[in-house]
């Protein structure tokens, strides 16, 4: 880094005397950018890659996943720590929902390559990620923003995370091609959850933020786009807290599709109602802040009335989730409460709209979760949701949850069904 320049500085476009675009979908007859590809000629590109998994595998699997784990980015005490995927990991053995326990249904990615700069440069600025690039390699550790760390290993960790995403979108549409090619109009595409870390959906276009450096999520959705042909992209975010930079990065698109239930109030404080997109992209951004105490019914509500809905009038190719595990009741950074349960219960909904509407093709892609034992545990009960199993949570009352704010949820999809004519 040039000595004297501040991290900020060094990761602004500004500083480097140009502007960069990121974000953006080629749009028939605009011209510029990305020609999106055809099925045709993505399903045979993904036919000749290495890492494509074995037919037989594509054809059983129900659930296909990828851990990318990011050991050497940690920094004691933080939240976002290098314990995160280990305990989901310890969580499904516990739970038996192996890939030995459960031969031919679940399958474990492990060849992927990580993400290159250019696919996370179909969503962030050249300059970012160069940037990023440089700051990690000479100046970590150190923090990029206030609340976001990096170390030297921290831009090739985010890299291999997106990279996890875009290898799982990949093995989604190659078993939904080879289903559909076996038995037409009959088949089913397997749901796939990457275990990936760093988080993504705060970081923007130009800056990292919230513990996230790239947006895995949005590179996902981009790569769908651009390799896989999958012209219209739903991402559905129900993280605790708002999904800003994901949010952001799609904000004027109307081919992508951002729905998100969070936290009012909570951290980044973004995530109004009353952002709903802007240019051609006004009414593809919905924003359903609930109340602080929401739990299961408030957000299956707004699933049922809102999210499910606002899906069938898009009629997306692929549904991507950021499934953030920190609304659960134990964790500690912010105040929404879900149940195990109500993970396990959205996942079983988010799977059968995906069936209803895309031919099963549905991935999930890890965001937030602090309390290590309310992470293993809404995890573990998406992967059984995924797998057709029952939920593995006792549906007893827990001590010290306190009744929901009925009455202002009711008020608050009401207002979000209005608003977007639903």
């Amino acid at each position: 880094a040039p000595r004297g320049m501040t991290p900020s500085a060094l990761l602004s476009d500004a500083a480097l005397g140009r502007r960069a675009t990121a974000g953006r979908a080629p749009t028939p007859g605009r011209g510029g950018g990305t020609p999106v590809r055809t099925r045709a000629s993505a399903s045979a590109a993904s036919a000749s890659s290495p890492d494509r998994l074995d037919d037989a595998i594509l054809l059983s699997a129900k659930l296909i996943y990828a851990s990318s784990p990011a050991m050497e980015h940690t920094r004691e005490g933080h939240p976002e720590s290098n314990l995160r995927v280990p305990a989901i990991l310890d969580a499904l053995a516990a739970a038996n929902l192996t890939p030995e326990a459960r031969a031919g249904e679940l399958v474990r990615l492990d060849a992927f390559a990580p993400a290159t700069r250019e696919q996370v440069m179909e969503v962030h600025t050249k300059n970012y990620v160069g940037g990023l690039n440089v700051l990690a390699k000479t100046r970590a550790p150190m923090d990029v923003t206030g609340d976001t760390y990096i170390t030297s290993a921290s831009y090739d960790a985010a890299l291999r995370g997106c990279g996890a995403a875009i290898a799982l979108v990949d093995a989604v549409c190659d078993a939904s091609e080879i289903r559909e090619s076996r038995q037409p109009g009959s088949s089913l595409a397997p749901a796939a959850f990457a275990l990936c870390r760093p988080p993504g959906h705060h970081a923007t276009a130009k800056s990292a933020m919230g513990f996230c450096l790239f947006g895995t999520v949005a590179s996902a959705a981009r790569h769908a786009q651009r390799a896989r042909g999958m012209a219209r992209v739903m991402i559905f975010d129900f993280d605790v807290h708002h999904g800003n930079g994901t949010n952001d990065i799609f904000r004027d698109d109307p081919s992508v599709l951002f729905v998100s239930t969070h936290e009012d109030g909570s951290f980044p404080g973004t995530g109004k109602m009353s952002d709903a997109g802007e240019g051609d992209g006004v009414g593809a951004t919905i924003n359903v802040p609930l109340p602080p105490g929401s739990g299961d019914a408030s957000v299956l509500a707004a699933f049922d009335e809102i999210v499910a809905p606002a899906a069938a009038r898009f009629s997306p190719d692929i549904i991507l989730v950021s499934a953030g595990y920190d609304a659960h009741w134990r964790d500690p950074l912010a105040g929404l409460s879900f149940r195990t349960g109500t993970y396990w219960r959205l996942s079983a909904r988010l799977k059968a709209l995906a069936d209803e509407l895309c031919g099963g093709r549905c991935v999930f892609l890890l965001e937030g979760g602090y309390d290590l034992t309310g992470l293993g545990e809404g995890v573990a009960d998406s992967f059984r949701a995924l797998l057709g199993d029952g939920s593995g949570e006792d549906p007893g009352a827990i001590a010290g949850l306190t009744d929901e704010p009925t009455e202002k949820v009711r008020r608050v999809l009401a207002e979000a069904k209005a608003m977007h004519q639903l």
